[in-house]
């Protein structure tokens, strides 16, 4: 026990050591480390890797019992096999989390560069594009027919786009209803609109992997997952009730009317803000980080 109470006071001594030569620098150093983690947090919240965060969490915690208790068998175990191997070990686990944190910074750091680069002709593409899903979406809905559109933004579905079928064309309510009517070849899979224009069809998606809500089928899986593994809006229209969704940042919301379709697309893809105006196309470098 006199163990115990001499390591806590020399943790006290240099407590109160580093206090003393507290500096302006180590202050801006705290900061933008909280900055880091808790944009981490963010992105990492409400997917499996919380439930590893917390099992990391339970480690450290261990380690530092035994460290003051000089548990020399448990530090062992800690140095020799989880700190040497448990890096390699996250890297393989946590892959799809640390490709969201990495392609999150590419597209705050791209949005910071481009700035105002958007054309007048680029947004009347967009307008068009918008008023063509949201007519299509409407009438798919009163025919239950089911529909997967996704909206790319700043990172480049390439990948996506080579599972499908190139169409590269103007939007139109009549070519979206033609694309997904039932018997059609190209119907089960996904739009993809780049920049306004239909670049292609029929595409596959990845599925989400957590567990979402019964009721939602295939269609909504992927578009969450789409969601997840990009900044793409995607707009889901169910087969079996109609219902209209819309995806993003790897979350969904159900039950759109078209109004609200709408504005959701004009403020995801324009900028438009709640008023009705156009928003500040200079955003911050971090401000992706934060964004839900």
């Amino acid at each position: 026990m006199q163990a115990f109470f001499d390591q806590m006071k020399t943790l006290w001594q240099q407590f109160v050591g580093v206090l003393l030569g507290f500096r302006l620098s180590d202050a801006i150093d705290i900061i933008v480390v909280a900055v880091i983690i808790y944009g981490v947090i963010k992105l990492l919240r409400e997917t499996r890797a919380a439930i590893f965060i917390k099992g990391i969490a339970i480690i450290v915690i261990i380690r530092v019992i035994a460290l003051i208790l000089n548990l020399d068998t448990i530090n062992w175990m800690m140095e020799e096999v989880i700190f040497q191997y448990g890096i390699f070990t996250l890297l393989i686990v946590f892959q799809p989390e640390l490709r969201r944190i990495l392609e999150s910074l590419g597209r705050s750091s791209l949005t910071a560069i481009r700035g105002n680069l958007s054309t007048d002709e680029k947004i009347r593409l967009k307008v068009d594009a918008i008023d063509a899903v949201c007519t299509s979406c409407r009438n798919m809905s009163n025919a239950k027919i089911g529909a997967l559109i996704v909206f790319e933004r700043q990172v480049l579905l390439g990948d996506v786009v080579s599972t499908g079928t190139v169409i590269n064309a103007n939007p139109s309510s009549e070519m979206i209803q033609n694309v997904f009517f039932p018997k059609a070849p190209l119907h089960d899979g996904a739009m993809i609109i780049r920049e306004g224009n239909i670049l292609a069809a029929a595409c596959i998606l990845p599925l989400t992997s957590k567990d979402v809500n019964r009721e939602l089928g295939t269609r909504h899986r992927a578009a969450i997952g789409m969601s997840e593994n990009s900044d793409a809006v995607v707009v889901v229209v169910s087969e079996e009730t109609g219902t209209i969704s819309v995806a993003s940042n790897g979350t969904i919301k159900r039950d759109y009317s078209i109004p609200m379709l709408k504005s959701e697309l004009e403020k995801s893809l324009l900028d438009i803000n709640d008023d009705g105006d156009a928003a500040n196309n200079k955003k911050q470098f971090w401000k992706g980080w934060f964004k839900k």
